[in-house]
């Protein structure tokens, strides 16, 4: 072999050896370390102590305070009306006027008819001290004049209700009849509708465990509780506003429906101004008394578990999750009032709960709500 083929045969076995000795060190280098995902994000509010004015909001109808029908005891033809539909009456203001012609002549006839059974009883008086007549004659005389008599007043009573009087004072409802309609004694279809509504009666039904809670309360000393036990209570109207005036919740008005078990708790409101009308729904505002050291988490704070438990998400040591199972005694505005299963100083999560399981680790942060657009804020 000579020279320049020995020297192409030392290239070709070299060869290997470079591309070997150059892949060696990149096989032998460490894969890069992959990175740590971020710790979810979480909102959390920080739980304080804090001073609660405890209120009950209970819907409710208004009811007015006397309401009576307006029906005529006599038969007879409408003559006229003599009120304003809608206005004020007062008791005993004549409503309507009945054809009182036929009245008027029985009346007449009446009296014309006690008028010779007196001097028919009178006369046997006289003949009876002198012993022309018996006794039988006497007694039938002065029976006579005494039912003569009762036929007069008789009369006179339905003359007198040919008026059709007011018989309570407040508002009265448009009139069912006109002049020239035909009415009877004691018909079941009302003239009018009068209502008083100077002051008004507000209704609501609850399960009775609310009545029980309020009496409770009451006995405590919570609720303020006036000289007849009567509790203060708050009114708000159906748009929202609140209502001038201050009623007072009675608690010996209080029904039993049978057959649901509910309670129907009745306060009693002054109605100056005539604004409060039979029907209208509104809400009562009873003031339970202020608690102490109360704990209050926001409503999106709060779950429920397969049991329907009220539970909460707090962020623990070294930022690690808890699941926590409440005692929601109730909703104050947006936030749950909870007496059970948190304590002040808690961070209850209440955005990204989505993203907190129970012993993983989060990053919490201070929640804070978002402030209204500018031109949305209510008037």
């Amino acid at each position: 072999m000579n020279h320049a083929a020995l020297h192409h045969l030392r290239l070709a076995l070299s060869r290997p050896l470079i591309a070997l000795a150059i892949s060696l060190p990149a096989a032998c280098s460490p894969a890069p370390p992959k990175a740590t995902p971020p710790l979810p994000k979480v909102s959390v509010v920080t739980l304080r102590a804090q001073s609660v004015s405890i209120t009950t909001e209970l819907p409710g109808r208004v009811v007015a305070y006397r309401i009576s029908d307006v029906r005529p005891q006599v038969n007879g033809v409408i003559l006229r009306r003599l009120f304003t539909e809608g206005g004020e009456v007062k008791l005993g203001q004549q409503l309507y006027q009945i054809d009182p012609a036929p009245y008027q002549a029985s009346y007449s006839s009446a009296q014309a008819a006690a008028v010779s059974a007196g001097a028919l009883a009178d006369r046997y008086r006289r003949l009876s001290a002198a012993n022309a007549i018996s006794r039988q004659d006497l007694d039938n005389a002065v029976s006579a004049d005494l039912q003569a008599r009762a036929s007069v007043e008789t009369a006179r009573i339905s003359l007198i209700y040919t008026k059709v009087l007011a018989p309570i004072s407040g508002l009265i409802s448009r009139s069912s009849v006109t002049e020239g309609a035909l009415v009877t004694a004691n018909q079941p279809t009302a003239l009018a509708t009068v209502q008083q509504l100077g002051s008004v009666y507000i209704d609501v039904t609850q399960p009775s465990s609310v009545l029980l809670r309020l009496k409770r309360e009451a006995a405590s000393g919570a609720l303020q509780q006036g000289a007849v036990g009567q509790t203060p209570v708050r009114l708000k109207l159906e748009d929202g506003s609140d209502y001038a005036e201050t009623g007072m919740l009675q608690f010996s008005e209080v029904t039993v429906d049978e057959g649901t078990g509910s309670v129907t708790l009745r306060a009693v409101f002054p109605n100056p101004q005539r604004l409060l009308l039979p029907g209208m729904f509104v809400h009562e505002v009873i003031e339970e008394g202020v608690q102490k050291n109360a704990l209050l988490v926001p409503q999106p704070g709060v779950g429920h578990n397969q049991k329907g438990e009220p539970t909460a998400l707090v962020v623990g040591p070294d930022n690690v999750v808890q699941l926590r199972v409440l005692k929601a005694d109730r909703a104050v505005g947006d936030q749950w009032l909870v007496t059970g299963g948190l304590n002040a100083g808690d961070r209850v999560i209440v955005e990204g709960v989505q993203s907190a399981i129970p012993g993983s680790k989060v990053m919490p942060e201070e929640y804070h709500p978002a402030s209204p657009p500018p031109g949305n804020n209510p008037k």
